[in-house]
C-alpha cells in the first residue's frame, strides 16, 4: 500500500492539494485533525466529493459538513472531561495529581448521501455499528 502525504497552509494549496490527490487516483484520504483544516471542513467535503475521493475524518463535524464519514473521540465527551478536571483543580488538587485521562468513547458518523455521490454502497453491518447515520 502506498501512501501519500499532502499539505496544505491556506486554501488555495487545498485546491492544489486535491489536484494531486485526484492525479495520484487515491483508494481513500484521511484528513488529520487540525484547527485550520477543521475551519475549511466544508471546502475539504466538497473537494473530496467533486475528486470522487472518500475520505474518512477524525471529528464528526466533518460528516455533518457533507464528508463521507468520521471515527473519533467524541469531543463532547471530552470537553466534559476537562469540566470535570476545572473543577477539581478550581477546588484544591493540584493539577500533578490529576491522572492522565484517556478518551473512551469513539464515535462513528456515516453520511449516506455523500456515500451515495460517490457511489459507495455501505454495508448494513457497518451503518448498525455507526453511532449516527445522516440520511
Amino acid at each position: 500500500m502506498q501512501i501519500d502525504v499532502v499539505h496544505a497552509r491556506d486554501s488555495r494549496e487545498i485546491e492544489a492539494a486535491f489536484g494531486t490527490l485526484a492525479r495520484n487516483k487515491p483508494g481513500a484520504l484521511l484528513v488529520s485533525p487540525d484547527g485550520f483544516l477543521f475551519n475549511r471542513r466544508v471546502q475539504l467535503a466538497t473537494l473530496a466529493t467533486r475528486h470522487a475521493i472518500p475520505a474518512v475524518y477524525t471529528l464528526r463535524e466533518y460528516a455533518e459538513a457533507g464528508g463521507l464519514m468520521s471515527y473519533g473521540t467524541s469531543l463532547t465527551e471530552v470537553y466534559r472531561q476537562i469540566g470535570l478536571y476545572t473543577g477539581l483543580i478550581l477546588k484544591g488538587t493540584k493539577p500533578a495529581d490529576l491522572p492522565v485521562v484517556q478518551s473512551t468513547k469513539f464515535e462513528l458518523v456515516i453520511n449516506l448521501p455523500s456515500a451515495s455521490a460517490l457511489g459507495i454502497e455501505v454495508p448494513p453491518t457497518l451503518l448498525a455499528r455507526a453511532d449516527e447515520v445522516i440520511e
